[in-house]
C-alpha cells in the first residue's frame, strides 16, 4: 500500500527574528505607554478631584468625595464667596506680580551667569559653578532666620520685593546648571562667525545664543514658576500683610480651628491652578524638546 504524503496548499513559513523583534518592541511600546498613561492618571488625579468638589456642596463633599456632582448638588456658592466676599483677586494679582518678576529676573540672570561660565574660562570658573550646585543640594529655607534678618535691615519686610528676590535667588542656581550644559552645546564656529562679522557679544548673547536655547528657557521658567506659585513658607514669614498677601496664603483664611469652608477652599485651589495650565499650554511642546535634549546630553 502506498502512502502519498500531501503538502499543505498555504507553507507555514517559521518567524524570522526580525519579525520577533518587532513584536518584542510593539510589547515594549505598549509597557511604556501603559506605564505613562497610569502615571498620567495618578498625577491628573488630585486636580480632577478638586474641580469636581469645588461645585459640589459641603454635604454632597462628604458623602462621596468621588461621585461627579448631581444636579442636586451642584453648586457655584465656593466661587461666589471667594471672587465677591474676599481679596482673592487682589491675592492672585500679588502672586502673578511675583512669579513673573522672579521668572524674568531668573532667566535673564540664569542665562547671562551660563554664558558667562560656559563660554569665558577665568579664574575660580570651577569654585563658581561647585557654589552654584551647592544652591541646588542644601534648602533655602535653612536660611530662613538670616534672610529675615536681612529683610528687616533692608526695610523689605511685608513687600512684594522680598519675595521676588527670595525666589530668584532660589531659582538661580538650577537656572544656571540647566542653561550653562545647553550653551555648551552650541558650536563654537557658529559664534566665531559672528564675531567675525563685528557681532558685539551682547547682541551675540541676545540675537543668537538666547534663541537657540528656547527649549532650555522653557524648561526653566516651569521649573522655577512652580514652586514660586505654590509657595507658603516665605509669603507667610515675609509679607504677610494684607496688601502683600499671595494665593497660598489668601486660601489660609477659609480654613478655620474647628471649622472650614470647604467650597470656598477648593473654588480657591481650582482658580490658583490656571496659571500653570495656561503655562503648560503655552510652553509644552518647547518643555518636551528641552527634557528630550536635556535626556539625551
Amino acid at each position: 500500500m502506498t502512502v502519498i504524503a500531501m503538502k499543505p496548499e498555504y507553507p507555514v513559513t517559521p518567524a524570522t527574528p526580525a519579525q520577533t523583534g518587532s513584536t518584542r518592541i510593539d510589547i515594549g511600546r505598549l509597557m511604556v505607554h501603559a506605564a505613562l498613561l497610569a502615571y498620567t492618571a495618578l498625577a491628573l488625579f488630585p486636580i480632577a478631584l478638586i474641580l469636581i468638589n469645588s461645585v459640589k456642596t459641603r454635604a454632597a463633599i462628604f458623602d462621596d468625595p468621588l461621585a461627579l456632582p448631581t444636579m442636586e448638588s451642584l453648586t457655584f456658592s465656593g466661587f461666589v464667596k471667594v471672587i465677591a466676599s474676599t481679596n482673592f483677586l487682589h491675592y492672585f494679582g500679588n502672586s502673578l506680580i511675583v512669579t513673573l518678576l522672579a521668572l524674568f529676573c531668573i532667566v535673564l540672570f540664569g542665562a547671562m551667569a551660563s554664558w558667562a561660565l560656559s563660554e569665558y574660562r577665568f579664574m575660580g570658573n570651577r569654585l563658581l559653578t561647585l557654589f552654584l550646585a551647592l544652591g541646588i543640594m542644601i534648602p533655602i529655607r535653612l536660611g530662613t532666620v538670616s534672610i529675615l534678618e536681612l529683610m528687616v535691615k533692608l526695610d523689605l519686610v511685608n513687600t512684594l520685593t522680598a519675595l521676588v528676590l527670595v525666589y530668584t535667588a532660589q531659582g538661580l542656581p538650577l537656572a544656571v546648571m540647566i542653561l550653562s550644559e545647553f550653551m555648551r552645546q552650541v558650536p563654537a564656529e557658529l559664534k566665531d562667525a559672528a564675531r567675525c562679522d563685528g557681532v558685539g557679544e551682547v547682541k551675540i548673547f541676545f540675537q543668537v545664543i538666547l534663541p537657540l536655547i528656547r527649549p532650555a528657557i522653557a524648561t526653566v521658567a516651569v521649573f522655577t514658576m512652580i514652586p514660586a506659585w505654590n509657595d507658603l513658607w516665605f509669603p507667610l514669614i515675609l509679607a504677610p500683610s494684607e496688601s502683600t498677601r499671595t494665593v497660598t496664603l489668601g486660601v489660609q483664611q477659609f480654613i478655620g480651628q474647628y471649622v472650614t469652608d470647604w467650597n470656598s477652599v477648593l473654588a480657591a485651589l481650582s482658580l490658583a491652578v490656571i496659571p500653570m495650565l495656561i503655562l503648560y499650554a503655552l510652553f509644552s511642546r518647547q518643555l518636551i524638546r528641552g527634557l528630550t535634549a536635556g535626556a539625551v546630553k
